[in-house]
């Protein structure tokens, strides 16, 4: 059965959460006593961000070759949403004292959202001349 980039999509970026969640729980959990909530989050986030690479461009766009060029552009949109992703942590964990875990998930859902359509357009954007879906 071949499924379609939309539903590959969906099962890489299910897998790429929870071990982006998981990986950061983990982080923080471990380290929250020695480092500061954003370095935990940088850590997590290049953890992620490069799973995440592999997942899009192997299992979900499956293109060949560009692999310096697109792990580059896979990191200006993670790591926008991961900058993005680490204020908006910072703000909730620190100023407003709500849990890790609940403003992990908020704005993991949030990223994703965004995510799909930069990578859709931008990162992996040359796959769909290829595409035969």
């Amino acid at each position: 059965m071949r499924l379609n980039e939309k539903t590959r999509y969906l099962i890489a970026g299910a897998s790429n959460s929870i071990f982006g969640y998981s990986i950061g729980l983990i982080l923080y959990e471990s380290f929250s006593l020695r480092f500061h909530i954003i370095i935990i989050s940088v850590v997590a986030n290049i953890l992620a961000i490069s799973v995440a690479f592999l997942t899009h461009k192997l299992f979900v766009f499956r293109t060949t070759g560009n692999w310096i060029s697109e792990y580059f552009k896979c990191y200006l949109v993670y790591g926008g949403t991961a900058v993005l992703g680490t204020a908006l942590i910072w703000l909730l964990v620190d100023f407003f004292k709500w849990p890790f875990w609940v403003s992990q998930g908020v704005i993991m859902v949030m990223t994703m959202l965004i995510s799909y359509f930069l990578h859709r357009i931008y990162t992996f954007s040359h796959a769909s001349k290829y595409r035969s879906e």
